[in-house]
């Protein structure tokens, strides 16, 4: 019986019935991709990370090394399960020239190394450790990506000719976050370059017990162990490799809740209209002694059927879609060994989802308790008690059309009746606004000063060479002489010891110089502007146990120094663990040099990174758009994805929910619409009525849309922004994009969904609608 039931219901409201199936199947498949996303990327990270062995504890170092005094404290330490130290070459950009193009404009740190013995190896598509011959090199998979070069291009490195081999994955330096990137040669090829480069020293570390990282970071620091560079850990490693994928799987997770949401309200209503349509049949039921949980039977075996098929549809276009979603991860990070573990998630989440729905659509018909019989068999629909807009009369109107007056008292008066679409409404320009808003603001250029860089026209860095001071001066002295940049800064990082408590030193690491003229973002408290005054990035001052107010002791020439902390700032850069400071000290050896410029003509911009960087090849010189392209660009590309995806399915949630809306309110008002038709309301007055009904509600989700993506949507991308390092996150908005063109695509749905809606009103006859 129930089958006969179902198939008549279904070829009835083929309509209703495929887009109740559409919005379970979109629920379905959302949940599904961001489960087997989440588990796939985390597999993914770790299977990398263990073929790799990744090390657990890295200090990066330039200068002198005292390799046996390292050894040493490695094989005193009972917490060290392996150790080495990498040579890591940095060569110019403009020594590297694969297939004819330079690598002068990058602004990542190239260099050159030989396969480790131990660990930490560098790995090819398939996962295998590389065994690089005479002639060959591997080239980072990031220039693959970006079309830089492909196997069997022509490589020329310090004038030594090489092809490259293939691409490699590197556990360390894969993400765009990693300022350094590793190529891979032989040692006989390595040896004939060594001499134009700047060796950078990799102290590596492998510990027994993970969990003892902390300990032992604080006992390589105590022991005044090599540490002129950035120092960074595994977690930290790990999160440099999620960040991309880890932000579009967070768009994902955010729209796949919202669909649910929405699903849940699209049965509501099309139940609610199917039940308007059968109040009369329901009527007759109770009242020939049928039961309500016989009647409700009939019901739930439909929407099961409908879960059930959506459901499995879901299911299915999630394998469709997850090839393209997981290409990017498979690419940077090989297979997870998870992946059959990522579809029992899946499958589970749809099992969720169907459940989910089942149990709410058994509530919703708990309403068949509240049906009057004979109200049902007198009225055929609900008789709704009119609420509110009693001094929203038709004689007092002077601003509306009669018809679009109408429309909006009727909004009014059944205010509940409209929530449900509102609240449609509401999450549908959230979900188009949020994800544009995030990419917004990362490919801003004002977004650089949550990552502790300032806001400047132009970039500067002076690093892996001797006598920085002296060419950061050569540098400034071109500036002042030259009258297109307005201003400029130089910020000098070098290393101090902090004393902690308990007679325990830490090694920080102090970006100094004038913070004020182009200030980053602070979280807490400002920059520094005295000699007493330090801001801390995040990172340190979680680890330093330090807020705004507190002092900390620096040992600067000798001496003690009590600083007070002035700020706190995001940064994810060096690890996160950085300083900002305003004194001088000559004492202290210089690890890297930043120069930051304005410009008067933003315009003029290209043309003086390319005379800066002809003119003082020992730099590296970048326009900060540049810069942010190239360290974001992975992200932003997977953000912009995300974000036209979202608009998408926006639009399309929009258009079904209005025309599924329409058409219950067309079958609940079959009575009000034959009483206006025999007033004498043309067809298209009716349809003008529904037109600014929805229109209505429509700018109110609108309005309330955006204040909650510009509030709550703001505060859950800067908790996601937040893992990796940014805090204070604020969004940068595009007003033609939020404010202009998603709402009128928004109208334009709309009204497209209403006009179809509505049409059935026409059909209407006032002799078999109006009753005495």
């Amino acid at each position: 019986m129930y089958r006969r039931v179902i198939q008549g219901d279904i070829l009835k409201s083929k309509v209703i019935t495929l887009t109740t199936m559409i919005f379970v199947a979109a629920a379905a498949m959302f949940v599904s991709l961001a489960a087997i996303l989440i588990v796939n990327l985390s597999g993914a990270i770790d299977t990398l990370m263990t073929q790799a062995k990744t090390p657990h504890f890295l200090q990066m170092h330039s200068g002198e090394i005292d390799t046996a005094r390292l050894t040493a404290f490695a094989e005193q330490n009972s917490n060290v399960d392996e150790f080495q130290v990498l040579e890591f070459l940095n060569v110019e950009g403009t020594q590297i020239v694969i297939n004819g193009n330079s690598l002068a404009g990058t602004v990542q740190d190239n260099g050159f190394c030989t396969q480790s013995e131990k660990f930490d190896y560098l790995l090819d598509l398939d996962g295998n450790i590389i065994n690089v011959s005479d002639g060959e090199v591997y080239v980072p998979i990031s220039y693959m990506k970006d079309g830089t070069t492909k196997i069997g291009d022509r490589a020329v490195i310090c004038g030594n000719e090489l092809i490259v081999a293939g691409f490699l994955r590197d556990s360390q330096m894969n993400s765009t976050l990693a300022a350094s990137k590793r190529f891979l040669i032989s040692e006989n090829d390595y040896v004939e370059i060594k001499d134009f480069g700047n060796i950078e020293y990799l102290i590596e570390f492998r510990l027994k017990d993970l969990s003892a990282l902390g300990a032992f970071e604080t006992a390589y620091i105590s022991a005044g162990l090599e540490s002129n560079g950035p120092t960074v850990t595994y977690p930290l490693f790990k999160m440099m490799n999620a960040i991309s994928d880890g932000l579009m799987i967070a768009v994902i997770l955010l729209v796949s809740v919202l669909v649910v949401e929405i699903a849940f309200l699209c049965i509501r209503f099309t139940l609610l209209a199917k039940i308007e349509d059968d109040y009369r049949e329901i009527g007759v039921m109770k009242a020939i002694g049928l039961r309500v949980s016989d009647i409700k039977k009939i019901y739930l075996a439909k929407y099961t059927a409908i879960g059930l098929a959506g459901c499995i549809l879901g299911f299915a276009l999630s394998f469709v879609f997850r090839g393209a979603l997981l290409e990017n991860i498979r690419l940077y990070m090989g297979e997870s060994e998870n992946a059959s573990f990522a579809l029992l998630l899946g499958i589970i989440g749809i099992l969720i989802v169907f459940l989910a729905i089942i149990a709410y659509v058994s509530k919703v018909l708990k309403r068949f308790q509240k049906i009057s019989a004979t109200e049902a068999m007198c009225f055929g629909t609900s008789q709704e008690k009119s609420a509110g807009a009693k001094s929203f009369v038709l004689s007092k109107n002077r601003l509306f059309d009669t018809n679009i007056f109408l429309g909006i008292k009727d909004v009014l008066t059944r205010r509940r009746l409209y929530a449900t679409m509102l609240v449609v409404l509401v999450i549908s320009a959230f979900i188009m606004i949020v994800p544009q808003n995030m990419y917004n603001t990362i490919s801003s250029k004002g977004f650089i000063t949550y990552m502790g860089i300032g806001n400047c026209d132009m970039r500067i860095d002076i690093q892996q060479t001797d006598n920085i001071s002296e060419k950061a001066s050569e540098i400034v002295a071109a500036m002042n002489n030259d009258s297109a940049f307005t201003k400029h800064v130089v910020l000098t990082t070098k290393t101090f010891t902090v004393k902690m408590q308990d007679s325990l030193e830490e090694s920080i690491k102090i970006e100094l110089g004038n913070h004020s003229v182009f200030p980053v973002t602070y979280s807490k408290g400002r920059a520094p502007t005295k000699e007493d005054e330090i801001a801390l990035s995040v990172i340190n001052a979680n680890e330093l146990d330090k807020k705004v107010g507190d002092v900390i002791t620096l040992v600067t020439q000798g001496k003690e120094k009590n600083l007070t902390v002035c700020g706190i700032y995001s940064d994810v850069t060096n690890g996160g663990k950085t300083a900002k400071a305003v004194f001088t000290d000559d004492s202290a050896n210089i690890m890297w040099c930043v120069l930051g410029a304005e410009l008067a003509d933003e315009s003029l911009v290209d043309s003086k990174v390319s005379e800066y960087a002809g003119k003082f090849g020992f730099a590296k010189v970048s326009s900060i758009d540049e810069y942010i392209t190239q360290m974001f660009g992975t992200t932003l590309s997977t953000i912009k994805k995300a974000s036209s995806a979202t608009i998408t399915v926006s639009l399309i949630i929009t258009l079904l929910v209005t025309l599924l809306f329409m058409k219950m309110l067309i079958a609940k008002d079959r009575y009000s619409i034959a009483v206006m038709k025999a007033f004498g309301f043309t067809n298209s007055d009716i349809t003008a009525q529904y037109v600014s009904r929805s229109i209505f509600v429509l700018i109110v989700g609108i309005v309330f849309g955006t204040f909650l993506a510009n509030t709550l949507g703001e505060m859950l991308a800067g908790m996601v922004i937040s893992f990796f390092g940014a805090t204070s996150f604020k969004f940068t908005v595009n007003p033609l994009s939020a404010y202009i063109l998603c709402p009128l695509m928004m109208i334009c749905s709309v009204l497209i969904a209403t006009m179809i809606g509505t049409s059935g009103a026409g059909q209407i006859k006032i002799s078999e609608n109006i009753k005495e």
